[in-house]
């Protein structure tokens, strides 16, 4: 009974799932049918409310663009309204506010470049044309206040301030620019080694920043060209301006070679100052001024500064260059020696200041004139030598004294030692494959030798030997105590100087020889032959003899101590030393004598006759010899 219950039940349940299952379809159904009704009407609601929704987002756009036209029309009107402001100051000109000036033309650059950029702005054509007149106008104007700043503040520098810039030891005394080169070779080469100078300010520092935005507006209008041209007039006239004030002049060939010769030699020595003052001071001053105004524009600097220099720097040169090529001369070989010196000095300067391939021209022209001037120096040299050497002057002096040519070479001998430096330089400028010093002592002892060689040659000239040898010993010892007192002793060596002291003594003794031989004899007992005899004496000789002997002597002493008195030994150690050599020889010689045969004479008629002269009469008036006194006539 409970099985068929329980399948009742089941049954039951099956078909209670069954009708379950039925309405929840039937649900579902309805449920579909209402939702596809929903969709339905939905889809109809958005197709009714697409317009107002398109309508809507155009509103919306409207307003974004609205907005966005408004600011853009702020913008251009603040680019007319700043066009406007900078227009006024456009015309007002650029005299009373310069940098205000300029800053309006920077404004009105930045609205062309505004409304290049905005293509499709339909009146931008009629402001770019008002503005590009307004550039147009201000460019004019900039041009024309910067010719004004320039020719303002372009003059030329005076040459007293110029002389405050130098080192002191270079400034001129009290005397002028003549011989403003005066102080000793040697203590000026040493005080140049330290020598610092001060450029002076060609324009004020304040102007210089006005004058690089000039110049930079300028160039960035397209007027590089007459920027140019104002910078290159208004500074080349300036400088030309302060070297004339300094005193430099333009030259011909023609010019300097009717110069005398001081007054040739004056304007080297102050053409060699100006080079100084032009190159380190003038010439510097003009390329600081370039660099500084034209840093960081585009522009040919060096080009520039090339064309402000070069007419200056070619007067300067040509002057040398001019010195250099004419007629040699002994005396010139020093100025030219200066001249190689200051070369030699600014060469490094030259190469600085000169930069670039625009200066290479005036570079060039600066090293050819050294080359040349140690060229013609050497030359000089050359000329010296054989001058020396054969030096055609007949001049005689009558006393034996040092001859002009021999103080003249030795001077010049001891000039070339104050300039030891600057030959030694000179001579690495012909490599010679001799060392320098040794080059210098090579040609200081054929200039020596050569100097000898026409001493010699002139001693011939004396009719008297004895003043052959004297003149030859003056001469010889001259140079030795010249070479001994100076640096020629260095470069010569103390064997040259023993060897030219034996030349002296030889002369020395040959004079003594000479000049005394023959009154000597007169003293001697040799060759005295024996005759009528008086009183006891032994030797047997006659008294006229020895009266003839007293006589020879007196009267040949005589004429020695007239003429020798007259003859001049210009050292007084060599003419004390020469003295006592003779009184050394004759005194000795005449005591004897005068010991041995004097009584034969004094027992006679008349002694002081024939004995004249006391040994110490003799000494005293040998003292007189080689003063060089004028032989005045005794009166009758």
């Amino acid at each position: 009974m409970e099985v068929p219950r329980t399948i009742e039940n089941l049954t039951a349940r099956a078909n209670l799932l069954r009708d379950s299952l039925l309405k929840s379809k039937v649900n579902t159904e309805s449920m579909v049918d209402i939702l596809g009704s929903f969709d339905h009407r939905l889809s109809a609601l958005e197709a009714a409310m697409r317009p107002t929704q398109l309508r809507t987002h155009a509103i919306r756009m409207a307003h974004e663009n609205i907005d966005r036209t408004l600011k853009a029309s702020d913008v251009i009107l603040l680019q007319f309204d700043i066009a406007r402001q900078a227009e006024a100051t456009i015309l007002r000109g650029p005299h009373e506010d310069l940098e205000s000036y300029l800053e309006a033309v920077d404004l009105l650059k930045g609205i062309v470049k505004f409304f290049t950029s905005k293509k499709n702005f339909k009146s931008s054509d009629a402001v770019l044309t008002n503005v590009h007149n307004l550039l147009a106008k201000s460019v004019s104007k900039l041009e024309e206040e910067f010719r004004q700043l320039m020719t303002t503040y372009s003059k030329p520098i005076e040459p007293d301030r110029l002389f405050d810039c130098l080192p002191k030891s270079l400034r001129p005394s009290s005397g002028g620019e003549e011989n403003i080169n005066n102080s000793k070779h040697e203590n000026q080469a040493k005080s140049l080694e330290a020598a610092v100078y001060k450029p002076p300010a060609l324009i004020p520092p304040r102007v210089l920043p006005l004058l690089h935005d000039l110049a930079q507006q300028l160039v960035q209008a397209g007027h590089q060209q007459q920027c140019f041209k104002i910078y290159r007039e208004c500074r080349s006239s300036a400088l030309e301006s302060s070297l004339r004030k300094l005193g430099v002049e333009k030259l011909s060939k023609e010019d300097v070679q009717k110069m005398q010769w001081e007054t040739l030699e004056a304007k080297i020595a102050n053409w060699i100052h100006f080079m100084r003052i032009a190159v380190k001071l003038l010439f510097a001053g003009e390329k600081k001024i370039c660099d500084q105004m034209l840093d960081g524009i585009s522009f040919p600097k060096d080009q520039c500064f090339a064309d402000v220099t070069t007419n200056s720097v070619a007067t300067l040169l040509s002057f040398g260059d001019t010195v250099a090529r004419s007629k040699r001369s002994p005396e010139k070989l020093f100025v030219l020696l200066d001249m190689y010196e200051i070369m030699r000095e600014l060469h490094p300067e030259f190469e600085t200041i000169f930069e670039g391939k625009a200066c290479a021209e005036m570079r060039d022209c600066a090293l050819n004139l050294t080359k040349r001037l140690a060229q013609t120096a050497q030359e000089t040299f050359g000329d010296f030598e054989e001058l020396v050497e054969k030096d055609p002057s007949k001049t005689t002096v009558l006393d034996g004294t040092v001859h002009p040519l021999t103080s003249y070479v030795i001077n010049y001998v001891k000039f070339l030692f104050d300039y030891q430096s600057t030959l030694k330089q000179l001579f690495q400028e012909f490599e010679t494959g001799v060392e320098n010093e040794s080059q210098l002592a090579i040609v200081t002892n054929r200039i020596m030798q050569a100097l000898q060689s026409n001493l010699d040659g002139k001693s011939k000239q004396y009719k008297d030997s004895a003043l052959t040898y004297l003149f030859l010993m003056n001469n010889i010892h001259y140079m030795v105590r010249s070479v001994r007192r100076s640096e020629a002793k260095d470069i010569l060596g103390d064997d040259w100087i023993q060897r030219h002291r034996r030349i002296v003594q030889q002369n020395a003794n040959q004079y003594k020889r000479v000049a005394w031989a023959k009154i000597l004899q007169t003293l001697s007992v040799q060759g005295m032959s024996s005759g009528s005899s008086l009183g006891n004496d032994s030797s047997g000789v006659s008294r006229a003899m020895i009266k003839e002997r007293f006589k020879s002597f007196n009267m040949q002493f005589e004429e020695l101590h007239i003429k020798q008195s007259q003859w001049t030994v210009p050292d007084p150690e060599l003419r004390e030393s020469l003295r006592l050599a003779v009184a050394e020889v004759l005194l000795p010689a005449y005591r004897s004598f005068a010991k041995r045969f004097g009584p034969l004479v004094e027992n006679g008629k008349n002694p002081q006759k024939y004995i004249k002269y006391s040994p110490e009469e003799l000494d005293r008036l040998l003292g007189e010899l080689f003063e060089g006194k004028q032989y005045v006539e005794p009166k009758r």
